[in-house]
């Protein structure tokens, strides 16, 4: 596993550190978490129905996301939450801990990455740092050169809200 803090300091991606009480869900997040610069960000670790691609979604803390109408917009055929075991495969971090800086462990690029064209238009990005008992705020232009420093290309999608139901 590679030392994030190191591979920040190398690349030169400036970042702002939160210390908090551990969180695993975005509602955890507005209760623990003190109000930062940035996007608050919700990370999607999705493979597809036979397992052979593993995707990373990453949309607004608050967007909610209907995975059937997602799948058409990535490309992934009937997508499914990866499984921890696959999470720490892949991305070498645990549940809770899920976002983009984790793409330093996929050095093989087993994960394609997808980001929301409208959490795409923030400044900046809150992100966990392999651990959900920290958030770093790193700018966009920080984001894009980080992905391009793990060697992984992004994909900017419209994530489509869920289909309204029919009041009964």
């Amino acid at each position: 596993m590679a030392d994030l803090f190191e591979f920040l300091e190398r690349t030169g991606i400036a970042y702002e550190r939160c210390d908090h009480p551990a969180v695993s869900t975005v509602a955890d997040v507005e209760r623990l978490v003190p109000a930062l610069n940035g996007a608050r960000t919700k990370n999607l670790f999705l493979r597809d129905k036979k397992g052979g691609r593993h995707a990373l979604v990453v949309v607004a803390a608050e967007k909610p996301v209907d995975l059937s109408r997602l799948a058409a917009g990535i490309g992934l055929e009937r997508p499914s939450f990866g499984s921890p075991e696959r999470l720490q495969k892949h991305l070498g971090i645990a549940p809770g801990a899920v976002s983009l800086l984790a793409l330093v462990n996929d050095e093989r690029h087993a994960v394609e990455v997808f980001i929301d064209r409208d959490l795409w238009q923030a400044n900046a990005l809150q992100c966990h740092p392999l651990v959900n008992t920290a958030t770093l705020v790193v700018s966009r232009d920080g984001v894009e050169r980080f992905l391009g420093a793990t060697g992984h290309a992004f994909r900017l999608v419209d994530v489509p809200p869920p289909v309204p139901t029919a009041p009964a």
